[in-house]
């Protein structure tokens, strides 16, 4: 009798769980060497299968560019290992004598990842690795409208980890996931963190889901260029972040802010780049594909190109249109060009200055994207401290493409493909999640002071000596010790005699 689908997917899940936590009570007992060669050899094997794997992640799900889901598998595995390929991961990770603490790494466990749609591939590899850097398992529930992708590029750092001495099982998935099956993952007993990347829906769940977990928001990035900002340049990376795999990565700029005495020049410039600014009655025909519904994305035009998404609305754009940008100047949930759109569609909005600006880019975080990131194109320092400043944001990219600089692909931050938004957006953290957040840090800590605890009764408060009293304490015993080995066998001394006239002496300077 064959399973119905749920229940195959149910099965599917739990056999998953339960291989995980049995290689991964195995895997916890490998040394930093063993878990180092093995890591290494997943970084390998996915980069050598970026290309075939981003082609694999296009046809399957329609989305993006295969040469761009290249390159993020390429930061997926090359560049976020040679971000973690020194952090100590096992037992004692860091001394600090000063203080005479030490500190242990202890993995979480068996981690549920949920991968998007969007980047299917490079986030099974990125969460793979850095889940196997900590000692961890891990079991994906893929989208189901990228499932085989999904499972693929984990089945490639699986089969390269086995080879370089792995427990087999050390990662898994759910071959056919429902939401019933991701839901019941989540809530596993066995699993011990939930690591989501995806749709609003899903990181609700994995935050009610009991078990805690990592979960990231949305983007709506605005893009600000400021009269001082070199126009050209700062138009070519706007255009080639937000083109770069049809607009998928949700750092990607959503809408520009341009300063109104360079207006012309920008506008000039993107048409030069390959835009096409729609006219009133165009912008208005594409408004409800964009948005049927107030606050309402469209999936359908998720990472699709420019001409596609046009001729949804019934609009013939000219041959080598890259995007659409509409002018505009109102923000909320019925206005479908301030919202996120995933796709190579903007809006543009004009400021009278960088004060300006910071307020029409927070309206436009305030919709949907608090806490991610803003990009910003200017020479003047001063303009970008206010923004860090202003902005309910987690990062601020200057000068550089978002869609990259975000994951640290242009950047010095860290290369990761899961963005916390920290408390702005609802997360726990503000980081570009890594390996260094799936452990546990053990602190074993020695005594380094005294305290007398008052007798019940007494009214005396606990008495901790003050620093400087602590420090002169340490000076007299020091000084103490010089006599006693001083006076060796010519005579012998009471240690609290000689302590007792130290004290004496110092108290006279």
């Amino acid at each position: 009798m064959q399973l119905d689908r749920d229940l195959q997917s149910l099965q599917e899940m739990r056999n998953a769980v339960r291989r995980a936590k049995e290689a991964q009570q195995e895997f916890k007992g490998y040394s930093q060497q063993q878990v180092d060669r093995i890591v290494k050899a997943m970084a390998d094997a996915a980069y050598e299968k970026a290309y075939e794997l981003g082609l694999l992640a296009v046809e399957e799900t329609g989305l993006g560019i295969a040469e761009h889901k290249a390159v993020k598998n390429q930061v997926g595995s090359r560049d976020v290992y040679d971000s973690i390929c020194h952090l100590k991961t096992v037992g004692v990770i860091n001394e600090i004598p000063e203080k005479k603490m030490v500190e242990v790494a202890s993995p979480f466990g068996v981690i549920a990842g949920i991968v998007p749609v969007t980047n299917p591939t490079s986030t099974a590899i990125f969460k793979s690795l850095i889940a196997v850097k900590t000692r961890n398992a891990i079991v994906f529930s893929p989208h189901p409208s990228a499932a085989r992708c999904t499972v693929e590029a984990a089945r490639v750092c699986l089969e390269a980890a086995v080879k370089a001495g792995a427990p087999d099982g050390l990662i898994g998935w759910i071959e056919e996931p429902t939401m019933e099956a991701t839901e019941c993952l989540m809530k596993h007993r066995d699993v011990n963190l939930i690591l989501a990347t995806g749709g609003g829906g899903l990181v609700r769940a994995a935050y009610s889901s009991g078990k805690p977990a990592y979960g990231v928001g949305p983007g709506n990035v605005p893009v600000y260029i400021e009269k001082t900002a070199e126009i050209a340049k700062a138009v070519k990376r706007i255009v080639d972040s937000k083109t770069f795999d049809n607009g998928t990565i949700c750092a990607s700029e959503q809408a520009i802010v341009v300063d109104s005495n360079i207006r012309e020049m920008v506008i000039r410039e993107f048409k030069n780049q390959g835009a096409y600014f729609l006219n009133e009655e165009e912008k208005r025909k594409l408004e409800p594909v964009i948005s049927p519904a107030p606050g309402k994305l469209n999936p359908g035009i998720v990472g699709r190109k420019a001409a596609v998404i046009a001729g949804m609305a019934g609009l013939t754009v000219p041959p080598g249109t890259r995007l659409l940008i509409a002018e505009e100047t109102s923000i909320g949930k019925d206005v479908p060009f301030s919202l996120e759109k995933l796709s190579p569609v903007f809006a543009l909005y004009t400021v009278n200055g960088p004060r300006e600006a910071v307020d029409v880019c927070e309206k436009l975080l305030a919709l949907g994207g608090r806490g991610h990131t803003l990009a910003l194109h200017t020479t003047d320092d001063e303009v970008a401290t206010l923004f860090a400043l202003r902005s309910p944001v987690s990062r601020i990219v200057v000068n550089t493409p978002a869609a990259l600089g975000a994951v640290g692909a242009t950047t010095g931050l860290m290369a990761s493909l899961t963005l916390g938004c920290g408390t702005f957006g609802g997360n726990i953290t503000s980081d570009n999640l890594t390996a260094h957040h799936l452990m546990n840090i053990k602190r074993m800590a020695y005594g380094t002071k005294e305290v007398v605890i008052p007798e019940p009764g007494s009214k005396a408060h606990v008495s901790v000596p003050p620093p400087q009293q602590m420090g002169q304490e340490k000076q007299i015993e020091e000084v103490v010790e010089k006599v006693l080995a001083q006076v060796g066998v010519i005579g012998s001394a009471d240690k609290q005699t000689v302590a007792q006239l130290v004290t004496q002496v110092l108290a006279k300077l």
